[in-house]
């Protein structure tokens, strides 16, 4: 059974999802530890309640980033995780982190990328004036939310929509999408080459693959 370590900074409300799918059997795999860069993250309560062993590491503690990813390696390689799940994580992760992990690294962004890369996607949505947004599940590369596409869910944007309730609607396909990518590379169906995501031995087209409804 693979191991996963999952990294957050908020609520944890796709991790409490993936914990769900690995407790019904859904994801073939265990949730070894959570992390947490805010000693406050409220996903470390969830964790604790499910037991799974916790950790809070601040970005506070460091001088730069570079000495906090190194310490954030030390942490998470004690368990020896087979995956790694950015969960609400709220840092930009440096260069040297992500060629640690890379292959085994995952995301998942509030946006259809590549539209709105980074952060208030949402209101960036709004004031674009979109008819549609939604969420990415993506492999983790040096590129900020650049890595390749896994999997899209698009929402409707409606003319009355505000942050708040285009963002529930969004998380509500977050907890969908991001138990079913992590089952498939628990299962040894998906793989990180180069810049592209496959699967089932296919590679993914650039918004990643086509069905969401596969199990």
């Amino acid at each position: 059974m693979k191991s996963i370590v999952v990294l957050i900074s908020g609520s944890g409300s796709n991790l409490q999802a993936i914990i769900d799918a690995c407790s019904s059997g859904f994801i073939p795999a265990k949730v070894t530890a959570v992390i947490a860069n805010k000693a406050d993250a409220y996903g470390l309560v969830r964790a604790s309640d499910a037991g799974i062993a916790t950790e809070a590491l601040s970005h506070k503690a460091f001088s730069n980033r570079e000495d906090y990813d190194q310490a954030l390696i030390k942490t998470i390689d004690a368990y020896q995780p087979d995956l790694v799940v950015l969960a609400g994580f709220m840092r930009i992760l440096t260069p040297c982190f992500v060629r640690h992990y890379q292959g085994r690294l995952l995301n998942v962004h509030p946006s259809l990328l590549p539209k709105y890369q980074g952060l208030d996607t949402h209101q960036r949505a709004i004031d674009a004036g979109d008819t549609e947004h939604g969420c990415s599940v993506h492999f983790v590369t040096e590129q900020l939310d650049g890595g390749p596409v896994i999997l899209q869910a698009k929402v409707p944007l409606f003319s009355d929509d505000d942050v708040t309730s285009l963002a529930e609607r969004v998380h509500e396909q977050e907890h969908r999408i991001y138990p079913l990518v992590v089952r498939w590379f628990c299962q040894s169906r998906l793989q990180q080459q180069a810049d592209q995501a496959w699967l089932d031995g296919n590679v993914l087209a650039a918004n990643g693959y086509a069905n969401d409804e596969d199990d």
